[in-house]
């Protein structure tokens, strides 16, 4: 897979990544609806280190339903949602898929916190779907 590159819409923040995603993945959560302005959002998740910024990123600390910390990270300027890094899980992000600039190869096949989704969202056959997060 080739490196992934993104950033914001206004181009202040940029990143690249140069990790596979171990999850591409389709979250239904409410913050994550307020976040986008949009029924879910498309996160990957890679390892953080794999995570090269440019730019400032301001930081917004949420708490998920368990009432865990959830940082999530954007542009200052734009306000584009870059990434969530849970407090729960060290050394993982998730980055918005939203924000790359090549968003051809995706290809979500889990969705989660799927308790949450919009009624009138209809989930794809052939998808895993859990009513919150594998695990919990």
């Amino acid at each position: 897979m080739p490196k992934m590159v993104g950033g914001c819409l206004c181009g202040q923040v940029r990143y690249s990544c140069d990790a596979e995603p171990f999850a591409q993945a389709v979250c239904h959560c409410a913050n994550c609806q307020r976040q986008a302005a949009a029924p879910f959002s498309v996160v990957l998740g890679v390892p953080e280190a794999s995570v090269e910024i440019t730019g400032t990123l301001k930081t917004y600390e949420d708490k998920g339903d368990s009432g865990a910390v959830v940082y999530r990270r954007f542009c200052p300027e734009c306000g584009s949602p870059i990434l969530s890094q849970p407090a729960a899980m060290a050394g993982i992000v998730f980055l918005k898929a939203g924000t790359l600039d090549d968003t051809s190869w995706l290809d979500p096949k889990v969705h989660v916190w799927a308790k949450s989704k919009q009624a009138w969202t209809v989930l794809p056959e052939g998808v895993m779907a859990f009513d919150t997060v594998p695990g919990a």
